[in-house]
């Protein structure tokens, strides 16, 4: 029932939130894309109403044949010792000039507004964001990454256009990761 409720809620929440007078989001302007593939720990973001309370936020990226992004969320609900939960999305590239636009699609025919628009030149940190400055992820090929690094990412997602007060550092234990 639960997946029932993520199934039918989640495209609605999404559609709902793609409604936006906003001029849209600049992304990076080129992303390797076999680069980006692999393993993100989410550092921080503003979570969507699945992501409340997990522990242990990965996303995982594979670039299939017929070029779409098999998407593997995981997490631990509410504590480190909590029940696992993975979703997969697939990502759809809408902008195959930059690589940096996706459609991310949790249910057929609904793709959300995925960007990239922050990506350092050795392909450790990254930020996800969406043209209605609802939701934002920084996220990085480490579950932890240094303060300073931290700040700078923050101050990027605040100049684009987000309240920082919003955003909710990921809790991550080091045994637990895979």
């Amino acid at each position: 029932m639960k997946n029932l409720k993520l199934t039918v809620l989640a495209p609605l929440f999404f559609l709902l939130a793609s409604c936006n007078s906003q001029p849209p989001m600049a992304t990076v302007e080129y992303v390797d894309i076999e680069r980006f593939m692999g393993d993100w720990y989410v550092i921080a973001n503003i979570p969507t109403f699945v992501e409340k309370g997990a522990h242990n936020p990965i996303e995982s990226y594979r670039l299939d044949t017929d070029g779409t992004i098999a998407t593997t969320f995981t997490f631990n609900a509410d504590g480190f010792d909590g029940e696992k939960k993975t979703y997969q999305p697939r990502g759809f590239i809408k902008n195959a000039q930059t690589n940096a636009e996706w459609g991310m699609q949790f249910i057929w025919p609904i793709k959300a507004d995925y960007r990239i628009v922050y990506l350092d030149d050795e392909y450790q940190y990254t930020i996800i964001g969406r043209n209605n400055r609802d939701y934002v992820w920084i996220m990085a090929r480490s579950p932890q990454i240094p303060a300073h690094i931290y700040v700078e990412l923050e101050n990027f997602v605040t100049a684009l256009g987000y309240n920082s007060e919003m955003l909710e550092k990921a809790p991550h234990q080091m045994a637990d990761i895979q």
